[in-house]
């Protein structure tokens, strides 16, 4: 799965790499410390073309009467995406690309002291993952829209796998069109783990652990 992210790519190198037209209102970077429910940038297709805008993470169903009526709902599972009502209209018109210089996750072989892993494209140019995307507004009319997003996940590959049994959809550009919509139909055949080898392991510090920790000090590797 992914729970938390870094986000170290200037909104204009963001833009350039995906030949989107950037937002206005797009969140402060670098955060070394992307929590669910916090405003990201990503991109996605709009009448215009690709569109670089802000969405919080956290994808809200449309029945939801408030953004806390159910589930927190940031990723969404690759085998069933297709049929969960919460997600299979955006999996089929409004899916996103997220890039990021990399997510945590925790091995917890001790329940007791869940160990924090910071996961990186092998390669070191940014890992985009796949994400879709809704935009909602209360039932109430008491707030505007809010245009919201979840992360695909698929099953681990073999990097992933000695430390957790799910991993973020990873996108190369060679996919980027197929996933968002320019290329018709068939992004389905998308939905498959990142091969061995694309993907780097190491282990940080246990300050990750809080989601008010700040800084690049938070990516930083140590031994273990």
């Amino acid at each position: 799965m992914c729970g938390r992210m870094a986000i170290t790519l200037p909104h204009d190198a963001a833009s350039r790499l995906f030949a989107a037209n950037p937002a206005n209102d797009l969140p402060e970077v670098p955060d070394y410390n992307v929590c669910p429910t916090t405003r990201i940038a990503a991109v996605a297709l709009s009448e215009a073309g690709r569109a670089y805008r802000p969405f919080r993470w956290g994808f809200i169903p449309h029945w939801y009467k408030t953004s806390t009526d159910g589930p927190l709902l940031i990723n969404a599972r690759a085998e069933t995406i297709a049929e969960k009502p919460a997600f299979r209209a955006a999996a089929r018109a409004r899916r996103c690309l997220v890039a990021a210089v990399g997510f945590y996750e925790w091995e917890r072989s001790d329940p007791k002291k869940p160990l924090p892993w910071f996961v990186t494209r092998a390669d070191g140019e940014p890992l985009v993952m796949a994400g879709i995307w809704q935009d909602w507004a209360p039932k109430d009319d008491s707030g505007p829209p809010i245009s919201t997003c979840a992360i695909v996940t698929t099953a681990a590959n073999a990097d992933m796998a000695r430390i957790h049994d799910r991993l973020p959809l990873v996108l190369g550009p060679e996919d980027w069109a197929l996933w968002l919509g320019e290329e018709g139909h068939g992004a389905a055949r998308l939905l498959r783990p990142a091969q061995a080898g694309v993907l780097a392991l190491r282990r940080v510090g246990t300050e990750v652990n809080s989601n008010r920790a700040k800084g690049p000090g938070l990516i930083a590797p140590v031994a273990g």
